[in-house]
């Protein structure tokens, strides 16, 4: 017997927003002497603490920034935010999968929009 689950809603967060979220988790897991912290939960914190370099509200300032461009929408805009590329190479590696290319002027307005939150 095969149980399924329904997804009722998704959303994509950045890095920072879900170091956020985790602090919240570690913070009430602490609180609780009995519950300890499972591997997973632990290499999370981790991974967010490491690679997380804005403050949630920035991180999402730039998200919406990024959205408003043409050629950006909103997943492609989240993982930007996560990786702020920081030259063409690395920006056009977040965009290898696209059906599309950008033009060399389209790269560089997205690397300005970054520039201004790094």
């Amino acid at each position: 017997m095969t149980i399924f689950k329904e997804k009722l809603d998704e959303e994509y967060l950045t890095t920072s927003e879900v170091k956020e979220l985790l602090a919240e988790v570690e913070a009430e897991r602490a609180a609780d002497e009995e519950r300890e912290m499972r591997y997973e939960l632990a290499r999370a914190i981790e991974h967010v603490n490491r690679f997380a370099h804005l403050d949630p509200e920035e991180s999402r300032e730039l998200v919406e920034e990024l959205a408003d461009l043409e050629k950006v929408d909103g997943p492609t805009a989240i993982k930007i935010a996560d990786l702020l590329p920081q030259s063409r190479d690395e920006l056009r590696a977040v965009f290898a999968q696209q059906r599309y290319a950008l033009s060399g002027d389209e790269l560089d307005e997205i690397l300005n929009v970054v520039a201004k939150y790094v």
